[in-house]
Parts: structure tokens; C-alpha cells; sequence
């Protein structure tokens, strides 16, 4: 029996070139290359070189300080580059795939114990797709979880659709709920506002439905509502395409990292959904589907990804490319316009009469940092029981206590994304946000 929760602050932002409802096409990609940077409070240790012949499920690099967690390759391949930065930091390690899909083999025949599953996981690679709150960072294998929370909808704007993406796969993520459960008790928050949801019917600890304005699709947002976070306890969070690479492993003893990207924005032909696998290039998957003229390639939404070029590739957590037009333009006295063709929050102009209208927005702030203003709009975009502008604060202090008391062990960046979007004063707040996070895991792991 589910139980269903209605949420009222927050922010729909409904922007032109969702992507459609069909799969254009099958990339089977040419290049793969798991990058570091894509994992807060980590340091990569290396474990192959350069010409070395991986399968799909070698290990590529391992975690420093957690050994025990690996990084394995989605394709089988040869090791064709370890791209380095400053003071040799590795930025990039790419494999070029030689399309015969060769996968490592996992036990998995005896995963009946907690330990068990967790040693499969770790061994396969799949461990780095559980994350935890607090702090937003890799699970903790060494703790156990108080829960683990599956959103199966993301309300991001241009955010792929579950719904879509894994109906034909709803066996792999059951089977993946099924072996996450013996860690601890999984909670499934899905879309309420969707009649005959798929995810209603699966077996889980509990079902929750969530109705309301992103961020509801957030699972930070729904954690604090079904299972709120406390000093010392650990939620596990896991994406449901995730889910659906877990379910595979248990079911066929592979790492089979296949997934199904949205590639959407107006500045993209034919806004659609792509086969591909983890971490593939982007010029495999977008291939010249898109208008290159001043266009922002993100990976991820246009609220929390990560800028990137077409010779980038897909992040570890992305399930989506945005494509959006750049802003690099000055809109002078923009302010003292109508503006009836611009999105307001704040009723500034008159197109807030149209609420249900689609928007083309780019990437510029229209208007450059400054003096800190208090207004209170965060209050009405974070649904959620703390109070994120006294949060802010007590970071950029760096009050610890203070933090603790306002709820730090809660939150993730993603949760304060609309703060960004809205801040009249133009502030990286999902940055502050990251920093705090950086800023306990040093104080208390």
C-alpha cells in the first residue's frame, strides 16, 4: 500500500525541445572514458596503463583512500589515453572499444547476505552507482544504511522520462531492488500525477507518491519526507536506470552498463532518446543532431549539469545531453522592457500570465555577481524542512555546528539548484553548497 505526499514549493520550468518518445537509434560507442572529477571526495588510483586490453568490467582505477571500490570499464577495449592535468591529476581514462563486447564474469550464486552482495558490487564495479546521504558522495561501504531510496522520476526541466526509458526493463529493475533490499530496506518514491505508473507494482519496503513542482523528483527532497537523515545514519540513493545495471548483474553475473540518454534543448534537430552505454562520447550519441551555432552542450540538465564539448563525454551519473542556446550577448535595459517572451519568477514581467508556456532560454544570467540580497524566495523553492538561506550562511562561515543544526547531513546540490536559477544575486550556490558538503566529510569521516 502506498501513501502519497503533495508538495507545494518549488518551480516548473518548461522550456521548448523535450525529447520525444522513441528510441532514434542504437550507438554502440566507439570510445568510453571514466573520468574522476565526476566523484566528490575522491582520489583516483590507477590500476592499468596504456595499451592494455580491458573487458567490459575490468577495473580501470580504484579509489585511494577506499581500495576496496572500483572503476570498471563499460566496454571491452584497449586503454588508448590517461589524460592528466596539473600536478599529473588524471582527468580522464579512455577506452577504445573493439565491439565485441567481452564481459568479466561475477559470481553470483551465492549473494543471499548482506556481505555478500556488497563484495559483488564492489567487484564488479557498480558499487560507485550507490551514493549516500549525507554528504552526496560514494556510499560508504564500511556502513550499513539506514535505507536505500530509489526517485524513479526526475523533475528537472528536459529530464529523461523513467516512464519511458524502462519499461521494457522493469524485470532487470526489479531484480535490482531485489538484491539492493539486502543491504537495507528500499523506499521507491514515483510520480503520483501518472495514472498507472509502472513503478506503483514494485516490491519494495515502501511505495511513496509524490506530487508537486520540481525539485519532487529530487530524492534528497524525498528522503527528508519518508525517511529523514540524522547525525551518524546513512540512506544509500540510486538511480533507477542504475537499478536496472544492478538488476543485470545479479540476473547474468556482467556489468552490463547499457542506457537509454534523452537528448533534448531547442538547439537539438530531433530531440529523442539514444541506446548507448555509460560514459560514451558525445559526438557518438549527437553526431551532429543539433544546431552548432553558440549552443551550450550540457551534460546532464540545464539546472545541475556539467558544460561540455563534443569531444567530451557522458558523466557517470548522466542520463541525459541538454543542448541549449549560449548566452553571449548584453540585453540592454532588458529590465525596463515588457518582456513578454521572457521567463519571470518574480512576476518582473508580464509573461508570468502565461504559466503553461514553453520557453527557449539560454545560458545568460543578465546581470553580473553581486551584494548578497535577501528576499525570500529560496524558502518557496526548497521543499524541504530547513531553512536554506541561513544554511548558505552558516557555510560560507564555516560554522560546523551551526550547519549540523540546519540541516547539512540533508541536502545535495541538486536540491538547491532553483536557488541558483532565482538568486537575484547571481551566486554559485550549488558550488557553496558542495563546499559545505567537501567541508563535513574532512570534520567527521
Amino acid at each position: 500500500m502506498s501513501t502519497n505526499i503533495k508538495l507545494k514549493q518549488g518551480l516548473d520550468i518548461n522550456l521548448v525541445g523535450e525529447a520525444q518518445k522513441s528510441v532514434a537509434k542504437t550507438v554502440a560507442a566507439n570510445e568510453i572514458s571514466l573520468k574522476p572529477s565526476d566523484f566528490a571526495c575522491f582520489k583516483p588510483h590507477l590500476e592499468v596503463r596504456v595499451g592494455d586490453k580491458v573487458k567490459a568490467g575490468s577495473v580501470l582505477f580504484t579509489d585511494k583512500n577506499r581500495p576496496e571500490i572500483r572503476f570498471c570499464s563499460p566496454v571491452s577495449g584497449e586503454v588508448t589515453e590517461v589524460r592528466r592535468a596539473e600536478r599529473r591529476r588524471i582527468t580522464d581514462v579512455v577506452v577504445k572499444a573493439d565491439g565485441n563486447n567481452e564481459y568479466e564474469k561475477f559470481d553470483t550464486s551465492s549473494i543471499s547476505s548482506k556481505d555478500a552482495v556488497k563484495n559483488l558490487l564492489l567487484q564488479a564495479g557498480v558499487w560507485p552507482y550507490l551514493r549516500q546521504r549525507p554528504f552526496n558522495i560514494i556510499a560508504d561501504p564500511k556502513q550499513d544504511a539506514k535505507a536505500v531510496y530509489i526517485s524513479t522520476f526526475d523533475s528537472a526541466p528536459l529530464a529523461a522520462d523513467y516512464q519511458f526509458v524502462l519499461k521494457d526493463k522493469m524485470a532487470e529493475f526489479q531484480a535490482g531492488v531485489d538484491l539492493l533490499s539486502k543491504l537495507a530496506p528500499v523506499y521507491v518514491g514515483y510520480n503520483a500525477k501518472i495514472s498507472g505508473n509502472i513503478f506503483q507494482n514494485v516490491r519494495c519496503e515502501k511505495l511513496t507518491g509524490f506530487e508537486g513542482p520540481h525539485p519532487a523528483g529530487n530524492a534528497g527532497v524525498q528522503i527528508s519526507h519518508v525517511c529523514p537523515v540524522n547525525k551518524g545514519e546513512m540512506v544509500i540513493v540510486v538511480n533507477p536506470q542504475d537499478v536496472a545495471i544492478i538488476g543485470r548483474l545479479a540476473k547474468n553475473g556482467i556489468y552490463d552498463a547499457k542506457k537509454t540518454i534523452a537528448v533534448a534543448g531547442s538547439k537539438v534537430k530531433q530531440p529523442a532518446y539514444i541506446s548507448t552505454v555509460a560514459n560514451a562520447s558525445i559526438a557518438d550519441i549527437i553526431n551532429g543532431n543539433y544546431d552548432g551555432t553558440d549552443a551550450r552542450i550540457i551534460g546532464g540538465n540545464v539546472l545541475t549539469g556539467a558544460k561540455l564539448d563534443d569531444k567530451g563525454f557522458l558523466g557517470f551519473y548522466d542520463n541525459e545531453i541538454s543542448i541549449i542556446p549560449e548566452g553571449n550577448y548584453y540585453d540592454f535595459f532588458g529590465w525596463a522592457l515588457p518582456g513578454l517572451k521572457k521567463y519571470s519568477f518574480s512576476h518582473t514581467f508580464f509573461s508570468w500570465l502565461c504559466p503553461k508556456k514553453q520557453y527557449d532560454l539560454d545560458t545568460n544570467t543578465h546581470g553580473e555577481k553581486r551584494a548578497y540580497v535577501v528576499t525570500g524566495t529560496f524558502e518557496k523553492l526548497v521543499p524541504m524542512d530547513i531553512l536554506p538561506l541561513q544554511l548558505i550562511k552558516a557555510i560560507l562561515a564555516e560554522n560546523i555546528e551551526l550547519m549540523e543544526e540546519l540541516g547539512i547531513y540533508e541536502v545535495a546540490e541538486e536540491d538547491f539548484a532553483l536557488c541558483e536559477f532565482a538568486d537575484t544575486s547571481k551566486t554559485d550556490i550549488q558550488a557553496i553548497i558542495r563546499k559545505g558538503l567537501d567541508l563535513m566529510v574532512q570534520e567527521t569521516m
